[in-house]
């Protein structure tokens, strides 16, 4: 039988909650509204000079503009980016500090085993904002190949004598020449260094014989006449170095390597400051100045905010976890 009384004890109880959650939520949305009401910091796990500095440094600009408050960048390099990571993950989940991260983040647990950070568990994802082709390029003065068939024969002929570098073991560099090594049945010696500003500084100086880098970093050297690009590790060919084949059309149709970027909250991040953020970001990379800097960096725009981002992570942690297993790469 229907009782009134319990009846108007439910409605009474759902009254309280609905109200306790107005009460609660009436700040976050007051907070989102004011924020940011100070200087904003991207922490930047990589030294300055890197492939991620090519792309944070505009768009905090371009935040700055937008929102009338400093953004700033943080550079913690070391350890493949797990150490600015790190750092990260324990900053106040306030909204002043976000993490810029890297596909190289989804590499890393596959390749360290003590970290005190989850990429999946420790941060909310908040926006992809560049994902850059990877291309394998060489000092001219030390690697006479000049494609990628005459490359591939050059290192098969010359097993060892040759090295490349990478922003630092672990990273997506990294694991792109031990992908490289795995299809091509050639061993060159990986040099790893604290992030891609300083092993390019020594590629261009001829300490380094080559290089699997993001074209941020590599490009304007290309153009310039310093490096030569053999090859391009992406589907289709960069707007930033046209004339560059992919591996695809050199013979090699499995080899496909990108660096994404991004932006990361800690975790506790109220969502209504997550959700300012992502609106923010997303009409910064529309706008037409930071889209030029995009393409002459070699990226597209990726519209991947959020849970669908979030997704991207998950399966590129899978991804480089059989990449890792397979080459028996390690941090030596």
């Amino acid at each position: 039988m229907f009782n009134k009384k319990n009846n108007s004890s439910g409605l009474l109880i759902s009254a309280f909650k609905k109200a306790a959650f107005l009460i609660c939520a009436a700040p976050l949305t007051v907070f989102a509204q004011e924020w940011p009401a100070k200087q904003v910091t991207f922490l930047n796990p990589f030294p300055a000079g890197g492939g991620t500095d090519a792309f944070a440094r505009p768009l905090a600009a371009q935040l700055t503009e937008q929102l009338g408050k400093q953004f700033v960048i943080d550079n913690r390099g070391g350890a493949g980016g797990t150490v600015g990571a790190s750092v990260a993950a324990k900053a106040a989940p306030d909204g002043y500090t976000w993490f810029i991260g890297a596909t190289h983040h989804t590499i890393a647990p596959s390749m360290y085993k003590n970290l005190d950070y989850d990429i999946e568990k420790s941060f909310i994802p908040v926006a992809m904002i560049a994902n850059v082709p990877q291309v394998l390029v060489v000092n001219p003065q030390k690697v006479s190949a000049r494609n990628a068939k005459e490359f591939i024969a050059l290192m098969k002929k010359n097993p060892g004598k040759y090295n490349y570098a990478s922003a630092g073991s672990g990273t997506v560099h990294h694991l792109a020449g031990e992908l490289f090594k795995i299809q091509t049945g050639t061993f060159i010696t990986h040099i790893p260094y604290r992030g891609a500003g300083p092993a390019m500084n020594d590629l261009l100086a001829g300490q380094i014989d080559l290089e699997f880098d993001g074209l941020a970093t590599s490009a304007p050297q290309i153009n310039a006449g310093k490096l030569v690009a053999i090859a391009v590790a992406s589907n289709k060919r960069s707007t930033a170095i046209p004339n560059v084949p992919t591996f695809k059309e050199a013979g090699l149709p499995d080899y496909e390597v990108s660096t994404w970027y991004s932006v990361f909250a800690p975790a506790g991040t109220p969502k209504p400051i997550v959700d300012k953020m992502i609106a923010e970001v997303q009409k910064a990379l529309n706008n037409p100045k930071l889209k030029s800097i995009w393409e002459k960096n070699g990226s597209d725009t990726p519209n991947l905010y959020g849970e669908a981002f979030g997704k991207q992570v998950q399966a590129d942690v899978v991804r480089w976890s059989g990449v890792v297993k397979k080459s028996g790469a390690s941090l030596d």
